[in-house]
């Protein structure tokens, strides 16, 4: 009898002083300040397509800050009117978005204050997109900004996703790395998000306002004119480089949309012209009366930043 009530009583205090833990775990908040930081590498060949570094070709290293205002990652064209514009290059892209999870308290209408955005993908990682799908993420009145660092989490705590039709063009990038030019006075700084615990680093491009079309990043147009035509010759089209004026780096390249129009995307479908055209091309017009040497040849993320 004495071990029975020995055992019954030994067995109520593991319960109790289980039951008190539970009830008095402290709340873990992430300090994005002191937090580990991933490691980024966008010209690995599982990350790149027409960016892939190679022992010759110069891109940097993984997780070296990368510098988005020289070399192949920016480029000088024209609008629909001849306008002089510039744009970056981030590479191919898929239009199927990927998601970007925002937090809200219950019945409030802005984001939680010093909340990180999360994600779950990383470029090179399967699914990865610059383009992000805004999901809602509704939290309790009482939560604290940063108890969330990951998808995982959300997903444990159950709390309520809503999907929206929203898209932010978010290039995830290494820390450290520049993209200085915007439209409208946007913030050029790197902003800090989630992904899986750690802190990630990413640009946005706000020139324009996007929503998804049937689920997808909608698509606009641009027509392009590379120094060796396109053909079965690997040295040809994209690895051949745009063709630009003598002793400038201005190329024809003519976008079909500017932001102001309805239809602008910076996902931009290639179009290309035959490189004997060039000196003729010098708007969307004149750009879609020459001959073609192939279409949709990639598709690609191009923020435009500068139209003058």
């Amino acid at each position: 009898m004495r071990s029975f009530k020995f055992c019954f009583a030994f067995f109520s205090l593991v319960i109790f002083l289980g039951s008190c833990g539970k009830k008095d775990d402290p709340i873990v908040i992430f300090n994005p300040d002191t937090a580990a930081k991933v490691s980024v590498d966008r010209f690995s060949a599982d990350a790149g397509s027409l960016q892939v570094r190679t022992s010759s070709n110069g891109l940097p290293a993984a997780n070296a800050p990368v510098n988005f205002d020289q070399g192949v990652f920016i480029t000088v064209g024209l609008g629909p009117q001849g306008q002089h514009i510039k744009y970056y290059n981030f590479d191919v892209r898929s239009t199927q978005p990927a998601p970007i999870w925002v937090l809200f308290r219950d019945g409030e209408s802005s984001p939680v204050s010093g909340q990180l955005n999360i994600i779950d993908k990383l470029p090179g990682e399967a699914g990865y997109n610059d383009f992000w799908q805004v999901v809602k993420v509704t939290v309790p009145s009482t939560y604290k900004a940063n108890e969330v660092a990951s998808y995982d989490e959300i997903a444990k705590r159950n709390y309520k996703q809503e999907v929206t039709t929203g898209l932010v063009n978010c290039p995830v990038v290494p820390e450290g790395s520049t993209a200085a030019l915007r439209l409208n006075g946007e913030s050029t700084s790197l902003i800090r998000g989630w992904y899986n615990n750690k802190v990630v680093f990413y640009f946005s491009f706000g020139e324009k306002a996007l929503v998804t079309s049937g689920g997808h990043v909608p698509a606009s147009t641009i027509y392009v004119s590379f120094v060796i035509n396109p053909s079965s010759d690997p040295a040809s089209g994209p690895a051949s480089g745009f063709l630009t004026e003598t002793g400038s780096a201005q190329t024809h390249n003519v976008v079909a949309t500017l932001p102001s129009d309805a239809s602008y995307s910076p996902l931009w479908v290639v179009d290309a012209y035959t490189n004997s055209s060039f000196s003729s091309v010098t708007n969307l017009s004149t750009a879609q009366a020459a001959p073609s040497v192939g279409q949709a040849l990639a598709i690609v993320n191009c923020p435009l930043v500068s139209i003058n």
